[in-house]
């Protein structure tokens, strides 16, 4: 029996990473009123409105049937484009913040708000660049790339190890506890923190540049297949677990700043995209030959998490304006205020052009390139679900190898770039975009490529960033938690190609979580874990130890392929299991979509025999 995608699964994002170890198909994955939200856009002849008008029910019901309305190799109208290029792109917006700021905390900068006005900038530009460089070179479907805590996490993890990044003496420095001689306008610090701050930023570039060039030659030399063989669903699961249970740590602190509005934003977000996930908004649309009238889009589900965003914000601007919050940076609630980081906007630049270097020479951390070269293996695995769930959600046939190959090689040179900008992070693709396709119906490339460049316009204009920054502390707090929420969802969602009913698989993920949990909270506890004899052995081994996903992970991966069990109970399902499907009636495009931008008499030559991202098409 075919899997069912619900409306709230594929709104949310939370059922398509699950798609990519299936072999199920999927009819209509939402109820988006059909293609009457394309011609709300859309210019009709005389005729063909008189039928709509005499027969809107019948025709609701005809369109109903086909899924995607653009297909990926389709151009949708240029206003078309550009709406729903801006719907994509202010879905990934709150990420990229939550990014943004996670990179803060890691160097130190977490009072910095001009800094990390510049980090965001940093970001949403490499988000361009990554999400046009896929859709124009990489694996070719309509996907967005953006960055990515995976690699940040861990970091956090181990910041009160001597020697590791953000010291304690830093980091639990908050604005509200600084002294009025460290803050004169309430984001100035220290000159030697900024010196810090800077030392960090430039030891993250050198480790980012060494994972972002492993990530290239594993896509580059065609090593996923080799990859894949080992590790399946049962490994990823508990790391993603593992990896978003520690960031409710970092998350309180966002969160305790105000309860009230932490919990506002988490249950607006809850009610938009659970309570009324079976109703859609009704928009009202006007188009030159139908005039005036109303279409019913689930708006409240896409935006979901940043309209809970600007309504508490808005909240908190009342609250400020009214002296609810206490104008005191002593107090514990100074930073819910609206206006606790509003010089923010006044001493950011207009114009920013991120560019490689802009931090000084890149430097180089070895707990840094560990945890790196760690996240870079889960980062290709889920990006790897997510290319084949977009492909299902597109109705095109599942990736090629060489799609697939080129996919994470562009990754990989983008995660190297974000290194040399000094982001912090990689890149990598976002599967909640994924899911917009699914309610939109749009699966145009074009709309990610337009999107790409709304976004790095957002990162040139300054003040735009800056704007973000000045979101009070626990609005941040609750969409963090909303959106690690989901996350954790989606992960556990992907042990359903898997036989949970086996005692293997549920001993396997239930020790993999409880001892990830246990090893690190443990070596966070004491001074040195293991006692070699040799302090840099030591420092080695407890950075090691606190890093929830290399003891997680290494546990998962080893069980799963010691412990006997078949593929099919492990979840993992071979290149030809995946094809086995009637894909009657159930693809709108062909193959041609993952053809690259090459000369196709260059293709027929024989050395493309031998080019893993590049496909061969010779006799």
């Amino acid at each position: 029996m075919a899997d069912r995608v619900t409306e709230t699964d594929v709104a949310n994002g939370t059922e398509l990473t699950r798609l990519a170890f299936t072999d199920n198909g999927t009819e209509n994955n939402v109820c988006n009123e059909t293609e009457l939200t394309r011609l709300a856009f859309t210019d009709f002849d005389t005729e063909h409105s008189g039928e709509i008008k005499e027969s809107e029910t019948e025709l609701v019901k005809d369109y109903s049937k086909k899924v995607i309305i653009y297909g990926v190799n389709e151009s949708p109208p240029l206003h078309i484009t550009i709406v729903c290029a801006l719907q994509q792109g202010l879905s990934a917006l709150s990420s990229q913040l939550v990014v943004a700021v996670l990179v803060a905390e890691v160097v130190c900068a977490s009072n910095n708000d001009v800094f990390k006005a510049r980090i965001l900038s940093s970001t949403m530009f490499m988000a361009g660049i990554s999400t046009i460089a896929m859709n124009l070179l990489g694996i070719r479907l309509p996907l967005f790339q953006g960055g990515t805590t995976i690699y940040v996490v861990p970091l956090m993890m181990m910041s009160d190890l001597e020697g590791s990044f953000c010291s304690t003496t830093f980091k639990g420095q908050s604005s509200s506890n600084m002294t009025s001689e460290n803050v004169s306008s309430g984001y100035d610090i220290p000159e030697e923190s900024m010196e810090v701050i800077l030392t960090n930023v430039r030891a993250l570039q050198g480790s980012l540049m060494v994972a972002g060039a492993l990530h290239a030659i594993m896509g580059g030399f065609g090593l996923i297949g080799f990859l894949l063989k080992f590790i399946g669903p049962l490994t990823i699961v508990p790391t993603m677990i593992l990896i978003f249970v520690f960031i409710i740590k970092a998350t309180l602190k966002f969160v305790i700043v105000s309860w009230a509005i932490s919990i506002s934003t988490i249950a607006l977000s809850v009610i938009l995209f659970l309570y009324l996930s079976r109703y859609n908004m009704p928009v009202p649309v006007w188009t030159p030959s139908g005039g005036c009238r109303i279409i019913r889009y689930p708006v409240h589900q896409v935006f979901s998490i940043l309209i809970a965003m600007l309504v508490n914000w808005l909240i908190c601007g009342i609250l400020t304006l009214y002296d609810v919050f206490p104008n005191d940076r002593g107090d514990s609630s100074y930073n819910a205020r609206t206006d606790a980081r509003v010089d923010v906007i006044y001493d950011a630049p207009w114009f920013t052009f991120p560019y490689p270097g802009q931090y000084g020479p890149p430097g180089i951390s070895i707990p840094a390139t560990v945890v790196f070269v760690i996240a870079t293996f889960i980062s290709i695995l889920d990006s790897i679900a997510d290319y084949y769930a977009c492909a299902r959600v597109s109705r095109v046939p599942p990736p090629p190898a060489h799609g697939v190959n080129r996919g994470i090689l562009i990754e990989g040179i983008c995660s190297f770039l974000s290194g040399t900008l000094g982001c912090g992070h990689a890149t990598t693709t976002y599967g909640g975009n994924v899911g917009t396709i699914g309610v939109c119906k749009v699966a145009s490339r074009s709309v990610f490529v337009y999107a790409g460049i709304l976004f790095i316009l957002f990162a040139v204009f300054g003040k735009f960033s800056a704007v973000f920054i000045t979101i009070p502390d626990p609005v941040l707090g609750g969409s963090f938690i909303v959106m690690v929420g989901i996350f954790i969802g989606v992960m556990i969602g992907n042990l359903e190609v898997t036989s949970m009913s086996s005692p293997r698989n549920v001993a396997i993920l239930g020790l993999a979580v409880c001892i990830g949990v246990a090893v690190p909270s443990w070596a966070q506890t004491v001074q040195t874990p293991i006692d070699t004899g040799n302090e840099k052995a030591n420092r080695l081994i407890a950075m090691l130890l606190t890093n929830p996903n290399l003891v997680g992970t290494a546990l998962a991966c080893f069980l799963d392929n010691t412990v006997p069990g078949t593929r099919k109970e492990r979840g993992i399902l071979t290149e030809e299991d995946a094809n086995t499907e009637d894909s009657s009636g159930f693809y709108n495009e062909g193959y041609e979509v993952y053809k690259p931008l090459f000369p196709t008499h260059m293709l027929r030559w024989k050395i493309m025999k031998y080019i893993p991202f590049l496909p061969y098409e010779g006799q």
